[in-house]
C-alpha cells in the first residue's frame, strides 16, 4: 500500500488519530486501548496534549485494571524470562506448552509487543506533538519525546529495525536501520534535555502537564534527570557497536548543567489514576511465574539483604527459592508452594527506573573513559548503597565489604531435582587489582540486582555485556536456531507485519544483517566476548 495519507499541523487531532495508522494495516484492530482521550475529552482545558501524555506513561510498561496479561506477554515472558529474573510455572498457555521460555517464539506473542507500542505510545505521541505544535509548546513535545524514547529503545531492543523516523506518514511505513534509531534517540535527547533546561532554568518552580504525569508530577528538574541518565544508559548500549558514538553521548550527560538521577522514578498508583500491579497479577492473583534461577543464584549466593524485598519466601519450607528457566512444566502445583513469588502487592507503584542505575552507569563510564567526578569504586558502592536505601533493606556497609561470598549452586526445591553449579565466582567486593573484565562484570551485575524487575533492560545488558553470568535453559524448542548458550539475541518479526507491511518488513531483515529468528544479533549487540 502506497504511503497515502498524510499529516501537516493543519489536521484536526482526532481526525490525525483516525488517519494514522501504525505500521500495518491492522490499526484498527490494535487500536482497543481504553484509556486514550476521546473526542469529548478534547474539550477540556489541556487534556489536547495531557491526556496523550498521560496515556503514554501508561503504555512504557503497560498498567491498567486489566492488563496483566499484556504485560505478561510483552516484559515478563520476554526480557523477564531472558534475564533470569523470571521462570514460567504454567503447564500450558493459548499457545501451547511450548513458547518463549524454550525458544519456540509463537507469533501471537511475538506480535503483541510491536501492535501495542505503535498503537498505544507512538499513536498518543503523535496527536501530542501536533497539539503540542500547533500551541507553540515545545517543552511539552520535549516531554512527550523523553517518553518516547524510552518505550522505543525498549521497543527496537527487541526487534532491532523498527519504524520510526518515517512514523506519521502514512500506512506501511518503511523500516529503520537500528543504527538511525538510536542516532534518532540521540538527537531527539540533546533537543529534550535542552529545551527542558531552557525552560527549568526561566522558572525553576514551575510544572510541566503536572495533572497528567504520573511518574514525576510535572518536575521538570526531575524530567531532565531522568532524561539525561537515559541518554547515558543508551550511549554505553552502543559502545561494541560504535565506540566514538558511545563515547561522544555519554560526553554529553556528564556535560549537562542538571546532572543525573538521584531517586528512582516511579508510575504512581493512586486516586488519580488506579491500576492493578502486573507483577502481583501474573505472579500472585494468577500465579503463572516464579524467581528465576539466575537471580536465585547471586542473592541466595550473597546473603543479599534485598532478597526478601524482591521475592516472597516459599509457602512450602520457607526461603527464597527459583525455578530454573526452560523447564517443560507438566505440574503447576509442584512449584506454586515450593518457590517464590514477587514480593509485590496489587497496588505497589511500577518503577520506570531505579536510582541506583545512574550510579552503576556512571561506574561503567568511569571504568571505560575516565569520564566524569568520583572514582570507579566509589561509584560503584554508591550504586550499592543507593539500591538498599530504595528497597528499604539495611547492612549495606557490610554487604560491600565482603570478599567471600559467591553466587550459589541452584538447589531446585521442587522436588523435581533440577540442580546445577553456579555460573560465576564473582564477589561483592571490590578489587582495584582485577582486570577490565571483572570490573565490568562485578558493576554489572551489582547493576542487574538493584535494577530489579525491569527484565527487559536486565536482557539488553546480558546481550550487550554477557553479564551477569545465566544458566541455560533447560529445554530448547528453536531446532537448533537458537543456541542454548549464550541465549536468545531478539524476537522475529511480527507474523501480521508479514501479512500486511511485507515488502518493508522483507527490507527490514536485510537491515538486519542476518535471518530473522531469535539468534541473529542486534546492531549494537557486537561484544566480541559475547
Amino acid at each position: 500500500m502506497k504511503l497515502n495519507k498524510y499529516i501537516t499541523g493543519g489536521i484536526a487531532v482526532m481526525a490525525a488519530a483516525m488517519l494514522i495508522t501504525s505500521c500495518t494495516g491492522e490499526f484498527d484492530k490494535w487500536n482497543t486501548d481504553h484509556n486514550s482521550a476521546t473526542e469529548e475529552d478534547m474539550t477540556h482545558d489541556n487534556l489536547n496534549t495531557g491526556a496523550f501524555f498521560a496515556q503514554m506513561e501508561h503504555n512504557v510498561f503497560i498498567v491498567g485494571l486489566d492488563k496483566g496479561g499484556a504485560f505478561q506477554i510483552e516484559d515478563m515472558l520476554t526480557g523477564g524470562l531472558f534475564s533470569g529474573y523470571f521462570s514460567n510455572i504454567k503447564a500450558s498457555y493459548d499457545v501451547g506448552a511450548l513458547h518463549n521460555a524454550h525458544y519456540l517464539l509463537p507469533d501471537k506473542w511475538v506480535n503483541q509487543p510491536f501492535g501495542d507500542t505503535y498503537t498505544n505510545l507512538m499513536q498518543p505521541w503523535l496527536s501530542l506533538k501536533i497539539n503540542a505544535e500547533k500551541a507553540e509548546t515545545p517543552s511539552v513535545t520535549a516531554l512527550a519525546n523523553v517518553v518516547k524514547v524510552l518505550g522505543m529503545s525498549r521497543l527496537t531492543d527487541m526487534y532491532g529495525p523498527i519504524p520510526y523516523t518515517r512514523f506519521g506518514t502514512g500506512i506501511n511505513i518503511a523500516y529503520d536501520a537500528q543504527e538511525e534509531v538510536y542516532k534518532a534517540f540521540f538527537t531527539e535527547l540533546d533537543d529534550a534535555i535542552s529545551v527542558l533546561t531552557e525552560y527549568y532554568t526561566a522558572s525553576p518552580s514551575s510544572k510541566l502537564l503536572a495533572n497528567f504525569d504520573y511518574v514525576f508530577g510535572g518536575d521538570v528538574e526531575s524530567w531532565i534527570r531522568f532524561a539525561n541518565t537515559l541518554r547515558l544508559r543508551l550511549a554505553l548500549r552502543v559502545v561494541y557497536a560504535d565506540a566514538a558514538l558511545a563515547r561522544t553521548e555519554a560526553q554529553k550527560s556528564f556535560d549537562s548543567t542538571i546532572g543525573f538521577l538521584e531517586k528512582a522514578a516511579i508510575h504512581s498508583n493512586g486516586s488519580k489514576y488506579s491500576y492493578l500491579n502486573p507483577f502481583w497479577k501474573v505472579t500472585q492473583s494468577w500465579g503463572d511465574m516464579r524467581m528465576g534461577a539466575t537471580i536465585d543464584s547471586y542473592l541466595n549466593g550473597y546473603s543479599d539483604p534485598r532478597a526478601k524485598a524482591f521475592f516472597a519466601e516459599a509457602v512450602s519450607g520457607g526461603g527464597i527459592h527459583g525455578v530454573y528457566p526452560g523447564l517443560r512444566i507438566n505440574n503447576q502445583s509442584a512449584y506454586t508452594n515450593s518457590t517464590s513469588a514477587m514480593n509485590v502487592a496489587s497496588n505497589s507503584p511500577m518503577q520506570w527506573m531505579s536510582g541506583a542505575e545512574s550510579f552503576f552507569l556512571r561506574a561503567e563510564a568511569k571504568l571505560r573513559w575516565d569520564m566524569g567526578e568520583g572514582t570507579v569504586q566509589s561509584l560503584y558502592e554508591s550504586g550499592i548503597k543507593a539500591s538498599f536505601a530504595e528497597e528499604g533493606v539495611s547492612g549495606a556497609d557490610s554487604y560491600i565489604a565482603d570478599s567471600q561470598r559467591v553466587p550459589a549452586e541452584f538447589k531446585d526445591n521442587s522436588g523435581n531435582r533440577r540442580d546445577a553449579a553456579a555460573v560465576s565466582t564473582i564477589t561483592v567486593a571490590w578489587d582495584e587489582a582485577a582486570a577490565f573484565e571483572e570490573k565490568l562484570e562485578r558493576i554489572i551485575t551489582q547493576k542487574y540486582l538493584a535494577i530489579f524487575p525491569d527484565g527487559q533492560e536486565a536482557w539488553s545488558e546480558y546481550r550487550r555485556t554477557g553479564y551477569p553470568k545465566q544458566f541455560a535453559i533447560d529445554y530448547n524448542a528453536s531446532s537448533g536456531v537458537v543456541s542454548s548458550d549464550p541465549g536468545i539475541r531478539r524476537l522475529r518479526f511480527p507474523a501480521n507485519e508479514y501479512s500486511n507491511n511485507a515488502d518493508n518488513v522483507r527490507a527490514a531483515v536485510t537491515l538486519l544483517g542476518g535471518a530473522d529468528n531469535g539468534d541473529t544479533k542486534l546492531w549494537w549487540d557486537k561484544n566480541p566476548r559475547h
